[in-house]
């Protein structure tokens, strides 16, 4: 197995892992605080492994469309976070929500129809 392929399979991983945690954190509520702080620790390998990737994109010549897909990772991130911060401070999440959706699926569109990405059709 090449470096590409381990790397792109080790980001998949660590951003399945991340969505899952998120979403039971965020189904717990304000008894998530253990899940929080390990959620986190995925937000640092999810940027890791995807700026690696992002590096190792350039190669492609689609840096717009790769950086386009980088911001869309932190904004998921971003959004994720706030989802949970605001849970616990019994504010209103639906707008998060739905925004963390279109990010995702955004994210998820662009991951899978790169030249990098494993093709899912």
């Amino acid at each position: 197995m090449d470096f590409l392929t381990s790397q792109t399979h080790l980001h998949i991983t660590t951003w399945v892992v991340g969505i899952v945690i998120f979403l039971i954190a965020g189904l717990m509520g304000k008894q998530s605080k253990g899940l929080h702080m390990t959620l986190r620790l995925f937000y640092v390998l999810i940027i890791i492994t995807g700026g690696a990737l992002f590096i190792k994109g350039m190669d492609y010549d689609m840096g717009m469309l790769y950086g386009f897909k980088f911001i869309g990772g932190i904004l998921v991130i971003g959004m994720m976070e706030m989802v949970l911060v605001r849970q616990k401070k019994n504010k209103p999440t639906g707008m998060f929500w739905i925004l963390f959706a279109v990010f995702l699926f955004i994210t998820m569109f662009l991951g899978f129809k790169l030249p990098m990405g494993i093709p899912l059709f």
